[in-house]
């Protein structure tokens, strides 16, 4: 679950960009130093990007992890694993409190119905595929997209980076000279920020973009996002090195269509990634579920 889908290797692996909105993703090593300032910023974002392309194909990694997700109307927690069919989410809480009774029933009839249903779990598979490709898009577009400048240095800490160990911090600005070539990439025309990039592993730590001016859109819908939007995605090293996104806060407002009106306003923190086998199906991921959900709440009871 992070911004492209978890690609996997014990020495590099690809930073799996999502984001945001539409737009649209650290294992211990040594002690390391950012890339020298000799070094273009923007052949930091090449290489970043590079070394994602390249390891695009190498096996997938799956993990089972917990999300908690909250809005002006309250928190949502879901417990989650991936898998090459789809990834399995079943609510386990909300505002804190475990569900009902009913809610409980409710929550595990609807995740079984995609195990009873094989078409629509190919349209959840196809859905899925399809936000990861338009992520892929505007991870690839970094390089062109923005010029760069050096910001500083940071060092990672909790869900950010590998903690205590250094960072590079760049500014992005909008490229005059970009022309995006489809209404995904359009987005990056009026956003500006900062990346942290870890420069020792070509990875992607962090990204806080800002909407300097109204944009246009096309996230699988058509639409215009107002100035003044705002996104942050974090990412850690989990298990072997491999990278997920460990927060995503996303701030924004517009019209889908020009007509109906937009406001995302929510924050997502992910935590207790376990891998899980590459060749788990979607049935087994939902058992694995329930029967942490079953023993969740068998310990609660006994409280």
């Amino acid at each position: 679950m992070s911004f492209v889908k978890p690609i996997c290797s014990l020495t590099s692996e690809a930073w799996r960009p999502i984001v945001l909105m539409g737009l649209l993703g650290l294992a211990a090593f040594a002690q390391t130093s950012p890339a020298p300032p000799r070094i273009a910023p923007g052949e930091l974002v090449r290489r970043t990007v590079q070394n994602e392309n390249q390891t695009a194909n190498a096996p997938p990694a799956y993990f089972m992890f917990r999300g908690t997700k909250t809005t002006p109307k309250g928190s949502t927690t879901k417990i989650y694993v991936e898998t090459s069919e789809a990834t399995a989410g079943m609510v386990v809480a909300y505002d804190g409190k475990p569900l009902t009774p009913a809610q409980r029933q409710a929550e595990r009839a609807r995740i079984q119905r995609f195990i009873k249903d094989p078409e629509e779990l190919r349209k959840k598979k196809k859905q899925e595929r399809e936000d990861e490709e338009r992520t892929s898009r505007i991870v690839r577009a970094l390089p062109y997209a923005f010029l760069y400048e050096y910001a500083g240095e940071e060092y990672g800490s909790e869900g950010i980076g590998h903690p205590g160990e250094p960072l590079v911090k760049l500014r992005f600005r909008p490229n005059p000279g970009y022309r995006a070539p489809s209404r995904v990439e359009e987005v990056l025309t009026g956003m500006q920020g900062e990346l942290l990039l870890d420069t020792e592993r070509n990875r992607l730590a962090s990204i806080d973009g800002t909407l300097f001016k109204e944009v246009a859109f096309g996230w699988g819908i058509l639409g215009r996002l107002d100035r003044g939007g705002h996104f942050v995605v974090h990412q850690e090293a989990v298990e072997n090195d491999c990278w997920e996104i460990s927060s995503m806060t996303l701030h924004f407002t517009g019209k889908i269509l020009l007509v109906k009106n937009l406001s995302i306003d929510s924050a997502e923190v992910f935590t207790g990634f376990k891998r899980v086998p590459s060749d788990l199906t979607f049935a087994q991921a939902v058992d694995l579920l329930l029967r942490d959900d079953n023993d969740a709440s068998t310990s609660a009871s006994r409280k």
